[in-house]
């Protein structure tokens, strides 16, 4: 099978370079010679290339996945990992024919010929024309872009863009878009709309951790104990859990809405957790985080990017997603450092507890009213079916005609004849009917979804998570129990380690990404952070700033690739049928890193009285049980994390 396969894409190969060959000996005679109709028709013969090309490369797609879904159900049926085996004892032998499937040799030569040809004849067209028939920027033809959109697309490239963006665990479908559902996509898609679900993301992260260096002194100054900050910032997740949901499911029908709700939620919260200083009421400071944690509308914001954003867009998008999460974990620091004024206005007391929940409630207030005045909700009454009649115009390519390519079957009529009982069998797997292409309905039927596999990698995230958690969250009793650190001091030690995330994964995402494979990373990211914890224990009477300031950035660093290649490696394997709906994959991981933090903050409250002194061995234990354990489990399952 595979062996017919690589005979036609061989023979496709040659005819694409002979034509190629023909077009170049043309093309020198036109240099030569220029002829205005002569350029015009090579340009056109050169774009059918394209076409053609397309098609094959298509085809090369179609036959890889066909592959990859034979060994997978072979994997499901027999309760063996063979696939693992078979793909790396074979994609790189040198007699290999999975080399031409998998890796496409020759189709890049052919691809890198046909692009530079289409874009020098581009690039120079207007040198043959007079300049009134010819603009003066020449654009891009479409075709390379539909090309190297393909050959992205068959290669699964990975850069620093894609890398981030797989970060939002937005899924893509399996199926491609057409080119009505991209005019439907186009329809939806409004820029402020999505500047505000970004700037909702950076807000939430900054109240998430602005109050993180002077919790536990918010806590003391109402009576409680320093440790008491472990509950305190932990309340924002304990309702996060369920405002996941309730939004999530709320999306399915309006975008604005829960963005309303959300920002008035949060201005609330936020004025409780102020209010609560002067009341001298910690009931009312949970309750104001609580508050704050209901307000979490992260699945709108996720869910918009999916289902309003165009495809050409979407990873930058997602990107941005991340990005602005990234940014406002380390800006919520930051602001905390710099509101260090204590002052009173009639009854109400302003200083550096409170100041953080003042501050937030007037940036909500002012999100309000911009999301009040700018923000367009999309049309879901609009059909695809309706966009597809319009037939498209000019010189565009016909997409549909693109996508059926030369998909020419795995088996013949025979061998489906012969093995049609066997697929009747396999029809029960998730890619067998339409209904298995639905989105999952309930939180059940979406962990049924997980294959073993991907439970590892979410227990992988719910680890780093709480590993972070702990990390951050006890910053500033750990600090100012050992080193008398202060508020500033904590906030710009904050600060710098959200700082360090963009970076971190830019360096992952362009070079070290390209260099390792996804699974191998994952085990030496984990094997490292194991090192960090284990190196931030107390084992001596003094305990250093030093050996606390490397031991974080080792555990920080390291978690953070580990998240990154942990949710890239989970955006390309998750069930495609996770990709829409309430449940889906992107649920699922916010809910597992959610319940990391609310189990780590309890952690911290729990162990604060058994004293201050014991604290940081106590909370460290716990993480190093549950990275020994991922990392266990990720050996174990090695075989089969691709």
């Amino acid at each position: 099978m595979i062996e017919k396969i690589v005979l036609f894409l061989l023979e496709q190969q040659g005819m694409l370079a002979s034509r190629i060959e023909k077009l170049g000996k043309q093309r020198a005679i036109l240099q030569e010679q220029p002829d205005i109709s002569g350029i015009a028709e090579l340009r056109e013969a050169y774009r059918e290339v394209g076409v053609d090309l397309i098609k094959l490369l298509k085809f090369v797609d179609l036959n890889a996945t066909g592959i990859r879904k034979i060994l997978k159900k072979f994997d499901k049926r027999f309760g063996y990992r063979f696939t693992d085996y078979y793909v790396t004892s074979r994609s790189n032998h040198p007699y290999s024919q999975l080399q031409q499937v998998f890796k496409h040799v020759g189709v890049g030569a052919v691809v890198g010929a046909l692009s530079r040809n289409l874009a020098e004849l581009q690039e120079h067209q207007g040198s043959y024309l007079s300049i009134y028939d010819q603009p003066s920027a020449a654009l891009k033809d479409p075709i390379i872009d539909m090309i190297n959109s393909s050959v992205d697309k068959l290669t699964r490239s990975t850069n620093f863009l894609r890398f981030l963006g797989q970060h939002a665990l937005i899924l893509d479908e399996e199926s491609p878009s057409t080119a009505g559902e991209e005019e439907i996509e186009d329809q939806k898609y409004h820029f402020m709309s999505l500047m505000l679900n970004l700037v909702n993301t950076f807000l939430y992260m900054v109240n998430t951790y602005i109050i993180v260096p002077t919790a536990d002194d918010y806590s003391v100054s109402l009576g409680a104990a320093s440790t008491v900050c472990g509950v305190v910032i932990g309340s924002m997740a304990v309702a996060q859990i369920f405002s996941s949901v309730y939004f999530s499911a709320w999306s399915n029908k309006s975008y604005f809405k829960p963005l309303i709700f959300s920002s008035i939620v949060l201005f609330l919260g936020n004025v409780c957790y102020a209010i609560a200083y002067d009341m001298n009421s910690l009931t009312v400071l949970i309750a104001g985080r609580l508050l704050c944690g209901m307000g979490s509308a992260r699945a709108v914001n996720r869910r918009y990017i999916s289902d309003c954003v165009p495809a050409r867009i979407r990873m930058q998008a997602s990107a941005g997603f991340v990005s602005a999460s990234a940014l406002g974990m380390a800006c919520g620091p930051a602001l905390a450092g710099l509101l260090q004024w204590k002052f009173k206005i009639y009854m109400v007391t302003f200083n550096q507890a409170t100041l953080p929940g003042w501050v937030m409630a007037v940036a909500w207030l002012l999100y309000l009213v911009w999301l009040s005045i700018s923000f367009k909700e999309p049309n879901r009454a609009t059909e695809v079916n309706d966009a597809t009649q319009n037939p498209a115009s000019g010189q565009r390519v016909d997409i549909g005609q693109l996508e059926n390519g030369l998909a020419q079957p795995l088996l013949t009529d025979s061998e489906n004849k012969q093995n049609g009982d066997e697929d009747e069998e396999i029809d029960d797997s998730e890619e067998a009917s339409e209904d298995s292409r639905k989105p999952a309905t309930s939180i059940g039927s979406a962990y049924r979804l997980l294959t073993p596999s991907v439970k590892v990698q979410l227990l992988i995230y719910f680890m780093l998570k709480y590993a972070m958690e702990i990390l951050l969250s006890e910053s500033s009793v750990i600090t100012n129990h050992y080193f008398s650190w202060n508020t500033s001091a904590v906030a710009i030690f904050l600060a710098i380690l959200g700082l360090t995330v963009l970076p971190v994964n830019a360096v992952v995402g362009t070079y070290i990404s390209n260099m390792f494979e996804d699974r191998q990373l994952l085990m030496v990211s984990q094997i490292t952070l194991l090192v960090g914890i284990i190196f931030s224990f107390k084992v001596t009477r003094t305990y250093s700033a030093v050996q606390y300031v490397a031991s974080a950035l080792i555990t920080f660093v390291s978690a953070e690739v580990l998240e990154g290649v942990n949710l890239s490696l989970l955006s390309s394997v998750m069930s495609s049928r996770l990709s829409r709906g309430t449940y889906n994959g992107g649920l699922l991981s916010t809910e597992a890193g959610t319940l990391a933090r609310v189990v780590a903050d309890c952690t911290i409250t729990a162990a604060g009285y058994l004293g201050v002194g014991k604290l940081l061995n106590i909370t460290l234990l716990p993480s190093l049980v549950i990275c020994a354990t991922s990392i266990a489990c990720t050996f174990l399952t090695y075989n089969s994390l691709f």
